[in-house]
């Protein structure tokens, strides 16, 4: 495992547990089955050279807040760490639309450098955004993800959202299924960590 992978292993420990779908109350269960079922199927058998996984995260932030964050595919750096800087390659007069590519720049000191990334679904009614990795020098190969932002209400009938983030990747040659797991669950961990901390900040100024 190289250092790196460590030290973001070593982050994620040290934060709050993440949520799993047992952890789910009934209530957000039942709220989120149609949704995981239609737009994050994960586990399914879709290659052995590919692996896939889930996270998910409760935010106490109105969903609309959230994402405003999430939809801006042109700044993925609001809330996506170890992003030096974001280039759309392709520009349209109605601003980012499903097939808008961006360059994305990683941070220096990282097993990567950049990303080419194209935009497949942008939802505004349902709040879900997809997007695929179609080069650029990495470890995660023919990544794609797909995002969708919940809303839930407590009891009190304040909202509060869950964000299910879910991925599928190739399996990098010399690595196994969980190393690969391991490597893409902690990035995205970490940047659902901090997409909860802007959007829980953000509502509590508005």
């Amino acid at each position: 495992m190289d250092m790196y992978l460590a030290s973001s292993i070593s982050k994620v420990r040290n934060q709050p547990p993440h949520v799993g779908l047992d952890d789910l109350t009934p209530e957000e269960h039942t709220k989120l089955e149609q949704v995981i079922y239609k737009y994050h199927k994960v586990g399914e058998t879709i290659s052995p050279s590919k692996c896939t996984s889930m996270v998910i995260q409760h935010i106490k932030a109105p969903p609309d807040i959230v994402w405003g964050y999430v939809r801006a595919f042109d700044k993925p750096q609001a809330y996506k760490h170890f992003i030096k800087s974001c280039k759309m390659k392709t520009r349209h007069d109605t601003g980012v639309v499903v097939g808008s590519i961006r360059e994305v720049t990683v941070i220096s000191g990282l097993p990567a450098e950049t990303s080419i990334e194209r935009l497949e679904m942008l939802d505004d009614e349902r709040r879900v955004l997809s997007f695929k990795v179609l080069g650029g020098e990495h470890r995660l190969m023919n990544y794609c993800s797909v995002t969708s932002v919940n809303e839930m209400k407590e009891i009190k009938g304040r909202a509060y959202t869950i964000v299910v983030e879910s991925y599928s990747v190739d399996i990098p040659a010399g690595n196994t299924s969980e190393e690969t797991k391991m490597f893409a669950d902690t990035v995205v961990k970490l940047n659902l960590q901090k997409l909860a901390q802007i959007s829980e900040m953000n509502s509590t100024a508005s």
